[in-house]
């Protein structure tokens, strides 16, 4: 059985120090700001984090791009050429078409090397729910399972990965066409916060909205209980440059469902190009989503 190597991308929003212990490697989306263009790395600092986020409160649009097939290309390659295996889980199909420009590497490669074991996964799902689904991958290889195995093990559980969570504001999502939600989510939201989940579609799914923020953490609080479903775990939340805003949810959310570890970390620059700072998103492991959002 060989060795393999385990890819995320640039919207898992795992941390330098968590990949590193996991042994968790990513291939680099871009983002371009007054058309210039950027790496979209994880390896930020919070100097940098609140300098992004501050650049989008001055009204600065920030345009994303899917992994380049050529970053693909030559990452899988260098590690077949290693003699090693793939395992790439992406982040939702529905967000990107970076699972679709993998696989087709993939393809590409295998007519190269045929003996070349090359494996992508939709996650259906972003952010640290995506990265749970890596750090996942990581503890099956470290029991010796094979990146086969591993990946559809993967595939089994994913839709288990439950999000929800709120914005600041819809604008960011409706601009990116990153949501899916009825009209009237678009209208005036003065006060008012929309919950969003991620659907069984991998969609980003405004729900339903409730008056202020308080009542918005108490919504996802009784979400992310429900969701659980006994699974307390691990509770992860990332979040947009609003760290106090953050550690408010997990309050309300320990009150009511005892997890046993939390993690909160940074929304990187893909994700947060869509979702706007001030977003806070908690993710847990639990139910199945049966949900389908629709317009």
């Amino acid at each position: 059985m060989k060795d393999f190597v385990i890819f995320g991308d640039s919207v898992c929003d795992l941390d330098t120090e968590t990949r590193k212990q996991a042994g968790i490697e990513y291939v680099a989306m871009n983002y371009s700001v007054d058309d210039e263009e950027f790496v979209a790395s994880l390896d930020w600092s919070k100097e940098e984090i609140k300098q992004h986020y501050d650049l989008m409160r001055r009204d600065k649009r920030i345009f994303t791009t899917q992994v380049p097939k050529t970053v693909f290309y030559e990452t899988f390659k260098a590690v077949i050429e290693a003699g090693k295996e793939v395992l790439y889980i992406s982040c939702s199909s529905a967000l990107s078409a970076s699972i679709k420009t993998a696989q087709l590497v993939a393809e590409e490669l295998k007519a190269v090397y045929p003996d070349a074991g090359i494996y992508c996964v939709d996650s259906l799902i972003s952010s640290l729910g995506q990265g749970f689904l890596l750090l996942e991958a990581a503890k099956k290889r470290a029991k010796g399972h094979s990146a086969e195995q591993t990946a559809r093990y993967i595939e089994d559980i994913r839709l288990r990965v439950n999000q929800c969570g709120t914005v600041e504001s819809m604008e960011y999502l409706r601009r990116a066409g990153r949501v899916k939600a009825s009209k009237a989510f678009f209208g005036n939201l003065f006060g008012v916060k929309p919950i969003i989940i991620s659907d069984i579609k991998g969609q980003n799914y405004a729900y339903k909205k409730v008056k202020g923020a308080s009542n918005a953490r108490i919504a996802i609080a009784e979400h992310i209980k429900d969701a659980a479903d006994g699974h307390y775990d691990t509770l992860y939340i990332s979040h947009a440059d609003c760290e106090a805003d953050a550690i408010k949810l997990r309050d309300a959310i320990l009150s009511i469902a005892d997890f046993k570890e939390v993690v909160l970390g940074s929304i990187g620059p893909i994700v947060g190009a869509s979702v706007g700072p001030g977003t806070v998103i908690a993710f847990c492991f639990g139910k199945p989503v049966t949900i389908e959002g629709n317009e």
